[in-house]
């Protein structure tokens, strides 16, 4: 049988691809390398409580086949380079990636954070500051694929707090679908403390503001009823059926997974999927097929068993992952007449910090992050160092330390306490932890890439993919203001600092930098492997996330970023995917027509196919 589409991977953009074109009878073919059907492309207690350690993939067993990065494939040492890297992705760079991802249905939207802000408009051209790379395409381009992104994740959030406190240019009848989350207790304690205070950013010189604001969340929460013209929001519960009550209730387990199925994950697009759109799972593809002239006209993909098999369409949407389509394209020998695929691989380093308040911060309930500061991330300072978001964690001490047993540990073998001196001791630590998490531009940097290993294979016979990764001195520039001003917040506020980037062990992402020790986690934001430009000498795909080089073929998702700013770039994603299926629906729609009344595609703006919605009456 043949297909119009064969979509690879479905994650956030697959899935949203895949809806999109299934609205308009498109016959669509889903390869899923990960495992679907009832119940088992779903996480279970049984599954997270067996777990060797609490990652995001927790819930999910990887197949050899499909195997896929864990944070827990790197370990930190004392060596050079200080870290050892195992498992699916290995590493030859002077720093780790230190990010993982999971090849289950529904990708890493299975476990993200939930986090869904728009990135600025002076994001789309940092080549104004200095470095980094231009967008093809501006922020009022990509803004009403935004408004079509927020309505197909339902995201909650305050549009006039966003425009005063972060700048974004949102028309004055803008409203989110959902109502902003409610502040944790934490954020109401820094706002009280902090809002309006002012701390000294130690590589410009200038004073900045600081002010807790809200993030937006895909987040189930209460409704809008201004929204789409008054008509209000229905929120979508499991599998994307509309639920009223599928709320987020502060189960504090968004990460690996949410219970009340309040967060969004691609499941819920697939919910709302056509009977055109078919779903195929074990399906591991190898290489995308072209004819004699370049043009796409299929895939090869193994099952588990490594049986291979082939399938056919018109066109083909890479959508696996910035590191997969990377390694497809590189499997394939396609798309690299400028050299560039699989370079410029960019990630957020997380610079964390921690402490100890005086109060309670009520940790461990909602969202692992519901505000931050946003005053670090625009402006001519970026121009000597990395901008960075700063997200307020409300999830104690479990990034940079761990889960609570560590505090347990803690006071059993360093302080020996027992019985209720224990419990006391225990609990009076955990109820004042607080975190900063300070989240960093990486600039595309040709030099940090993935490529195929040279002998190093999976189970079903391929190269497994290999990243050379490091961070350049403008993040660490960056990174050196960010810990600079944690010790100012930290003074305003009276808290105990305790951050410490030991054991090395704990740390692979660790370095010195003008005497001082650094550490960084890997946000999970893979991003710039088929980066997308306006010249095919030094791009992938152009500004529909189409290869230049192979009519037919599109690689979406995070890997087409030219840069990835300081936002969390899951809404940017999906917004880049809708704007790529619209084109590919022009395309099919051209194809379709009579050859004596068909037209030349125009390439400039094509309409949008829903109008975006969020203005108010």
């Amino acid at each position: 049988m043949g297909y119009d589409v064969i979509v690879v991977g479905a994650g956030v953009a697959g899935s949203l691809v895949a809806h999109r074109l299934g609205r308009h009878g498109r016959r669509v073919l889903v390869l899923e390398a990960g495992v679907a059907g009832p119940h088992r492309h779903e996480p279970t207690v049984d599954r997270l409580t067996t777990a060797a350690a609490e990652v995001p993939s927790s819930p999910y067993r990887a197949h050899p086949a499909a195997a896929w990065p864990e944070v827990t494939d790197l370990i930190g040492t004392d060596g050079t380079p200080g870290f050892r890297a195992s498992g699916h992705l290995r590493q030859d760079g002077p720093l780790p990636y230190a990010s993982g991802y999971v090849r289950v249905n529904g990708g890493t939207g299975n476990a993200w954070t939930g986090l869904a802000p728009r990135m600025l408009p002076e994001d789309f051209d940092t080549e104004s500051f200095g470095y980094g790379r231009r967008w093809p395409l501006t922020y009022d381009q990509l803004e009403p694929y935004y408004r079509a992104a927020e309505e197909e994740l339902g995201v909650a959030a305050d549009a006039d707090e966003q425009r005063e406190h972060v700048g974004l240019p949102f028309p004055d009848d803008y409203v989110f679908p959902m109502r902003p989350l409610p502040a944790a207790r934490v954020d109401r304690l820094l706002s009280a403390r902090l809002d309006g205070r002012r701390v000294k950013d130690p590589v410009t010189l200038r004073e900045v503001e600081l002010r807790v604001v809200g993030t937006p969340h895909a987040r189930n929460g209460v409704p809008d009823p201004r929204y789409d013209g008054g008509r209000g929001y229905v929120p979508r519960g499991r599998r994307g059926r509309p639920d009223p009550d599928s709320r987020c209730v502060g189960n504090a387990t968004c990460i690996p997974h949410c219970p009340s199925y309040a967060k969004y994950t691609p499941l819920k697009t697939q919910g709302r999927w056509s009977t055109t759109v078919t779903l195929r799972d074990r399906s591991v593809v190898s290489r995308v097929l072209v004819d004699g002239r370049g043009r796409a006209t299929g895939v090869e993909y193994r099952t588990y068993d490594g049986r291979v098999s082939v399938a056919h369409a018109d066109v083909v949407v890479l959508a696996a992952h910035a590191v997969e389509n990377a390694r497809l394209l590189l499997l394939s020998g396609l798309a690299d007449a400028g050299g560039q695929v699989g370079r410029n691989l960019m990630d957020h380093p997380v610079l964390l910090t921690w402490g100890l308040l005086p109060e309670d911060t009520g940790p461990y309930r909602g969202p692992g992050s519901v505000s931050g500061f946003e005053g670090f991330r625009t402006g001519a300072a970026r121009r000597l160092r990395a901008p960075f978001r700063v997200e307020l964690g409300t999830w104690g001490w479990v990034w940079a330390r761990g889960p609570v047993d560590t505090d347990v540990d803690h006071f059993l073998t360093e302080r020996g306490l027992f019985g209720t001196e224990l419990r006391r001791a225990v609990g009076d630590r955990i109820r004042r932890q607080f975190t900063l998490q300070f989240e960093m531009e990486q600039s595309a940097d040709p030099a940090n890439r993935i490529t195929l290993h040279p002998h190093e294979r999976d189970a079903l016979g391929l190269p497994l993919p290999l990243v050379t990764y490091d961070l350049d001195e403008h993040v660490k520039k960056g990174m050196a203001a960010a810990l600079t001003v944690s010790e100012q917040i930290f003074a305003l506020l009276g808290a105990e600092d305790h951050t410490d980037y030991a054991p090395v062990a704990a740390w692979p992402g660790r370095f010195e930098y003008h005497g001082r020790t650094y550490g960084y986690r890997g946000a999970g934001h893979a991003a710039g492997t088929h980066i997308m430009g306006d010249s095919r000498a030094t791009s992938v795909v152009d500004v529909w996330q189409r290869c230049w080089d192979h009519p037919g073929l599109y690689a979406v998702g995070c890997g087409s970023m030219p840069s990835v700013a300081t936002s969390n770039p899951t809404l940017t994603m999906a917004a880049l995917a809708l704007r790529s299926a619209e084109r590919i629906e022009a395309h099919l729609a051209a194809r379709d027509r009579p050859a004596s009344v068909a037209s030349p595609l125009a390439s400039p703006a094509i309409s949008m196919t829903s109008p975006p919605r969020g203005g108010s009456a």
